[in-house]
């Protein structure tokens, strides 16, 4: 024999009426404050802001009240509300300047002193850049001496961005092979 589920057709019509464990935001607040807190306090690091967290949370909760049908998830409500309000906090977080006698950039490395070794590693680079196929030469003034994107430097020459950035690296890697430029840099 089976039990039937519904007993009768006015009870299933009536909504079951739902008790609330917290009938109003004061009486969760102060039976859920503590652990709400502990779970502020993992989220800062500090009890000021846990604080200052938590407040901010609850009065988002306490404008919402009357929306949150299920009152049973009201703590992953707030844990939520928790959450989102410090990842906000954090997001518009001022990075503060502060003056300071040392700057906090490296010294630049020093230049050759001689302007006659800075002429001849030039003339060593052309002459190098000279001995390589002319596309290759292109491609490598326009991309490093004319400062173009490898994309702009494609449009330029009409090939493929591919083309531009195989080309580039077999160019380069015949300048660090060349024997002349090798001996200027040392």
């Amino acid at each position: 024999m089976t039990t039937p589920v519904c007993t009768s057709a006015s009870n299933a019509a009536a909504p079951a009426r739902q008790t609330l464990p917290y009938p109003s935001f004061s009486s969760y607040m102060r039976a859920r404050q503590p652990v709400l807190l502990r779970t502020a306090r993992s989220l800062t690091g500090n009890p000021s802001d846990a604080e200052d967290l938590l407040q901010t949370a609850l009065a988002k909760t306490y404008v919402a009240w009357e929306r949150i049908e299920d009152h049973r998830a009201l703590d992953g409500y707030v844990r939520r509300a928790l959450l989102n309000t410090r990842t906000s906090q954090w997001r518009k977080r001022k990075v503060d300047e502060f003056a300071c006698e040392e700057l906090p950039e490296p010294d630049p490395v020093p230049a050759a002193d001689d302007p006659a070794e800075q002429q001849a590693l030039r003339d060593a680079m052309w002459r190098a850049i000279m001995r390589l196929p002319a596309r290759q030469r292109a491609m490598v003034v326009l991309r490093y001496y004319e400062d173009l994107s490898e994309v702009q430097t494609a449009e330029v020459l009409g090939v493929s961005v591919g083309t531009v950035k195989s080309a580039v690296s077999r160019a380069l890697g015949k300048l660090r092979d060349d024997a002349e430029l090798g001996l200027v840099r040392s």
